[in-house]
């Protein structure tokens, strides 16, 4: 049995549960489910650095979502309706990203921390919520490096590989981000910007 953060085979066919909610029938390995939701992400990345958005509005992060897989799963931009073994309870999401955007809008006009912690305490805290049923790294990702663009500082790095496939840099990624659910954000900010 394969964890949250397992990577899977490209050539590996999916499964019909993997296929529900798929918005082209023709994708049956997950090397093709991969290739589709990149091209559609980074679609999504041109729209949203081509023009100043409210990073930390949830309306703008629930269309962000469904931008970066609207091509792929029917459901994008959809809270998650069942629980995961990450992530809070599902009848928590608004509410909990609602307070958590608050608490982010207030580390921004306070200058609580750095900016570069500021915008990974940001991605940490929306994978942590995990609002949808997949794709929360990548679309977390994206909004922290919204955040840290919009505000004057360099998008982030994220270790200059693909984060979906079993790496190195994968391991260290999701080593960051068990610190940092310890409050240890050292690793992840470091990573961030590796």
């Amino acid at each position: 049995m394969s964890g949250p953060f397992d990577a899977g085979d490209d050539a590996t066919p999916l499964t019909p549960e993997e296929r529900n909610g798929l918005v082209p029938s023709h994708v049956t390995l997950r090397r093709e489910l991969n290739e589709l939701e990149q091209q559609n992400i980074l679609e999504a990345d041109q729209w949203a650095f081509g023009r100043r958005r409210n990073v930390l509005d949830l309306t703008f992060l629930r269309g962000l979502h469904r931008r970066m897989f609207n091509h792929v799963w029917k459901w994008a931009g959809e809270y998650r309706t069942s629980e995961r073994n990450l992530g809070i309870e599902s009848y928590r999401i608004e509410t909990e990203l609602y307070r958590f955007l608050g608490d982010v809008r207030y580390w921004v006009e306070n200058g609580v921390y750095p900016l570069d912690e500021i915008a990974v305490r940001y991605h940490h805290g929306l994978v942590f919520i995990h609002p949808f049923p997949n794709g929360n790294g990548r679309w977390s990702r994206l909004a922290a490096d919204l955040l840290i663009v919009q505000r004057g500082g360099k998008r982030f790095s994220w270790g200059r590989a693909n984060l979906q496939a079993a790496s190195g840099a994968r391991k260290a990624y999701i080593d960051a981000l068990h610190a940092a659910d310890r409050h240890d954000l050292a690793p992840l900010v470091a990573f961030a910007r590796s």
